[in-house]
């Protein structure tokens, strides 16, 4: 496994390299750091990075607070259950998993306890997996429409996890149909900017099709430990 600066320098330059073969900005990385100890994020924030996202509000909340001289910008990047809105709209800085309306009330009202807004991705269900978290594709304007009208969250764009099919076309069909979506939503929400798509596994092609953030853990971190 390379170094803490070496992978981050080998997997920016694959983001930039895709970017620029697609003629795209280079997206934003977020170092997806489930399960992988403080130590391992401290290293990898000393090598630059700045964004980690977490999918456990109990794990990232132990890790928010134990690195909290760093500095670090935080997703909620997991399932959201309705109990837990409380500590992701106090302790995060980005939710990148919203999927149903009745959440957005209660993380509104909670955010309100500080003076910056939640930052908010919409998660959708692009291939309408059974069990899988996100809002069909035609709730997405109407997620966007509860949360405009909110003081405490800003609507920034979609996030989704497309099903893993071994078929590349049909992945690149997947992450065509998102880009698309996206672009309907910002047409109606000049504000929206952030497409989240594409993984380790993935990532080049998402970043072809227009991803503006990817998602990144084993190819930054290696294995889970």
């Amino acid at each position: 496994m390379p170094s803490p600066d070496e992978a981050l320098t080998q997997v920016l330059k694959s983001l930039g390299n895709a970017a620029a073969q697609a003629e795209r900005p280079a997206p934003r990385l977020l170092a997806v750091s489930k399960g992988q100890p403080a130590d391992a994020i401290r290293a990898l924030a000393a090598a630059g990075q700045s964004a980690f996202g977490e999918n456990y509000v109990q794990e990232g909340l132990a890790k928010i607070a134990e690195l909290a001289e760093l500095g670090l910008e935080w997703h909620f990047i997991g399932r959201l259950q309705s109990n837990k809105c409380r500590e992701v709209a106090l302790h995060f800085d980005w939710l990148q998993s919203l999927d149903r309306e009745r959440l957005v009330d209660p993380l509104d009202r909670e955010r309100a306890r500080l003076e910056r807004p939640l930052q908010v991705l919409i998660q959708v269900n692009p291939d309408g997996e059974a069990g899988k978290s996100g809002c069909a594709p035609g709730q997405i304007q109407t997620l966007a429409a509860a949360i405009g009208a909110t003081r405490h969250l800003r609507l920034r764009g979609l996030m989704a996890i497309p099903e893993p099919s071994p078929d590349p076309d049909a992945r690149r069909a997947t992450f065509r149909r998102l880009r698309e979506w996206f672009d309907l939503l910002r047409a109606s929400n000049p504000a929206v900017d952030t497409l989240s798509m594409g993984m380790s596994a993935d990532y080049e092609m998402a970043v072809a099709e227009g991803a503006t953030l990817v998602r990144i853990g084993t190819a930054l971190f290696g294995p889970r430990r």
